[in-house]
């Protein structure tokens, strides 16, 4: 009878990158619960460049959902990123729906690990550093992982989708 190995504690995005092989950093924070603009939260109580902490945000394009992750000192470039996967038109997704495809909640939402893997498109800027900065599944914890690494375990692409604030 085969023995049943447990998977590896945390979050599914920890356990994904465990099981790739893909060497991260975990970083955790005490989370405030009043604080809405999660990505920023976490640059600030890591002391951390925000251009190297990225948001991952669920958008729908021409009906269908993808992901992109952008530095959190800007902002997603809806048309840009319609562009980067072939479409037209794009839109956040209504916060219900990205939640029950990705199965994380809103402000841990990560790109790595997700319940029902989505086209994922990251910012070019983030092949500017040797790593950034992604949720690793919750709140008050984000991984520390290299670009290309990202890009491997999610199967993005890179595209200029961020724009300044």
């Amino acid at each position: 009878m085969a023995k049943k190995t447990p998977a590896p504690a945390g979050t599914p995005a920890l356990r994904a990158l465990a099981e790739a092989q893909i060497e991260v950093i975990a970083h955790e924070y005490d989370h405030d619960p009043a604080e809405k603009n999660f990505g920023l939260e976490a640059a600030s109580k890591l002391d951390l460049d925000p251009a190297r902490v990225f948001k991952t945000l669920v958008a729908s394009v021409d009906g269908t959902l993808a992901v992109a992750v952008v530095p959190v000192a800007g902002m997603l470039d809806l048309k840009a990123l319609a562009q980067a996967v072939g479409g037209k038109k794009a839109e956040l997704a209504d916060t219900g729906l990205a939640e029950r495809k990705t199965g994380y909640i809103v402000g841990g939402i990560s790109p790595v690990g997700q319940k029902t893997p989505l086209p994922t498109v990251i910012d070019e800027e983030a092949q500017l550093y040797d790593t950034v900065f992604v949720s690793g599944g919750r709140r008050g914890l984000d991984i520390e992982l290299a670009p290309e690494d990202l890009a491997r375990i999610t199967g993005a692409t890179f595209a200029p989708i961020a724009k300044d604030r």
